[in-house]
């Protein structure tokens, strides 16, 4: 299979194309480090201007969603401990969060003085989603690009969820732990638009409404939460104009007795499920569901060539597949 030679799309990716150096069209239009640089400054002014508006307007300064993974444990340490945020961390338990990343949650939000949440839906509910997930294409193509329709499942969920309990208490922040693969610079920081968000709600939440019915209603929002035009928070991704290094992500973390599970694959640090959602997608589109976001990371410089090719190109555990399959019911 061919693969850029510059980052490790493959030319299975969607949208893909190559140059006579066997370079794709991604790295082709990619500005350079130094724009980024320069990028990165703009939007850690802005994040510290809007600290200065809104740093202790509420109860709580943000709402993290707070995986227990070591990007957002990280997070969750520099919002704490560097920016001195009060902060609300909420988990959301997809019904298959490793034993250790349980462990890992209790001991950083502990060592960190955060308030935490555990959110838990009903899991026979997630399990017809997920189900679902493994035949059908219940999203668009274009979305699927990035994840596979499990994770999308998950992350619609969590993203409305803490949409809702924010609007609800009032907090000006909503944080994640996205790595810069995951969060493009320009879509690090942004206030919620209520507009945009009915049209970016329906694309999640009809699918999902199709498969689970009204049981999917009070992890969405209503039309009174749309009516709070005033207090739609900020979504913050501060690891994309934040510095960005897992050797110094990982020492930090471990200080805060954060331990690597070891039941999780390469491309994750909390969730089992995450193995069984990528080898249901290569198999059915033909690419990692990680392949974008470790791509982008090579291509601006936070991880080597060799090391995204071999997390891409690492088979899944089988027995933590099949654990998910028993508990899916696949078996």
């Amino acid at each position: 299979m061919k693969i850029c030679s510059n980052c490790v799309l493959p030319e299975t990716f969607p949208g893909i194309s190559f140059d006579s150096k066997g370079v794709c069209n991604f790295c082709q239009e990619f500005k350079g480090k130094e724009y980024l640089e320069k990028e990165k400054a703009k939007y850690l002014q802005k994040f510290q201007e809007l600290l200065g508006r809104f740093k202790n307007s509420s109860s709580y300064d943000a709402l993290m969603a707070y995986s227990g993974g070591k990007d957002s444990t990280y997070t969750l340490s520099l919002l704490k401990e560097k920016y001195d945020l009060k902060i609300l961390a909420l988990t959301f338990d997809n019904g298959f969060l490793s034993e250790q990343a349980f462990k890992n949650i209790r001991q950083v939000v502990e060592n960190l003085g955060v308030d935490h949440i555990f959110f838990k839906p009903d899991f026979s509910l997630l399990k017809k989603i997920f189900l679902t997930g493994t035949k059908d294409d219940i999203f668009s193509r274009k979305t699927l690009d990035r994840a596979s329709t499990i994770c999308t499942s998950c992350m619609g969920i969590v993203k409305f969820t803490t949409l809702r309990l924010a609007l609800e208490k009032k907090i000006p922040f909503i944080t994640y732990g996205w790595s810069p693969g995951q969060a493009p610079i320009s879509a690090s920081i942004f206030k919620n638009n209520p507009s945009m968000l009915k049209g970016m709600q329906n694309a999640i939440k009809e699918p999902l409404f199709r498969i689970a019915g009204e049981k999917i209603n009070p992890y969405f929002l209503e039309e009174r939460h749309f009516e709070q035009k005033e207090d739609f928070p900020y979504n913050i991704s501060p690891l994309a104009f934040l510095e960005y290094a897992e050797e110094k992500i990982f020492k930090k973390i471990e200080k805060l007795s954060w331990n690597m599970p070891v039941d999780t694959d390469s491309n994750s640090t909390n969730c089992l499920l995450n193995s069984f959602a990528n080898l249901v997608h290569k198999q059915r589109f033909g690419f990692h569901p990680y392949a974008f976001e470790l791509a982008k990371l090579v291509r601006e410089g936070y991880l080597e060539r060799e090391e995204a090719l071999k997390r891409l190109e690492q088979a899944e555990d089988q027995n933590t597949v099949e654990l998910v399959k028993k508990k899916l019911n696949l078996n």
